[in-house]
């Protein structure tokens, strides 16, 4: 494994060097705060590839797992809504869609409020088996985090807790 060492992007004029969203002038991030921030989103693209390899088993693909998890978490959504959870266009889930229906892990139901409008849910078998997925990737994460030191293991507990609480505030 590559243990190369990249720089964290540069903020300019309150706004990021790279595409992305841009960053109001009164919040520059401290460049401490970049810094962590840089390792963070490297730390969480290399941990979910590794445990995303646990989702072979289930026999779909990643974009459909992923549409199915919006709708076993989220509740049931129009195509629309599902779309823009995912951040694709409604042609793009519409393949999705059509593909966990072929499967048969969701249904398609008219829309009680609007008949134009059609609700998608997950089935009883999509949400097994996306439960069973989780629970192959946190068995096969514990496994890893098993390797830990009781110090290091509170460490990663507590900086999961601070994630937590982070992402509860995010807009």
């Amino acid at each position: 494994m590559s243990t190369k060492k990249r720089s964290a992007p540069k903020i300019r004029n309150g706004k990021p060097s790279e595409a992305g969203t841009q960053v109001p002038e009164a919040r520059i991030p401290k460049p401490e705060a970049v810094a962590v921030a840089d390792r963070l989103h490297s730390a969480a693209i290399h941990l979910l590839r590794r445990v995303r390899k646990q989702d072979i088993a289930t026999g779909e693909g990643p974009a459909r797992l992923s549409a199915l998890s919006v709708l076993v978490f989220g509740g049931p959504k129009t195509l629309g809504e599902l779309a823009a959870a995912e951040q694709v266009k409604p042609p793009t889930m519409s393949r999705i869609v059509a593909g966990l229906a072929r499967s048969r892990l969701i249904e398609i139901t008219a829309d009680p409020e609007d008949a134009r409008c059609m609700q998608i849910r997950a089935t009883a078998k999509g949400k097994t088996i996306l439960h069973e997925g989780r629970e192959r990737r946190i068995a096969y994460l514990a496994a890893h985090l098993e390797q830990l030191t009781p110090e290091e293991l509170r460490s990663v507990a507590i900086a999961a807790e601070i994630l937590g609480r982070v992402l509860s505030e995010w807009d």
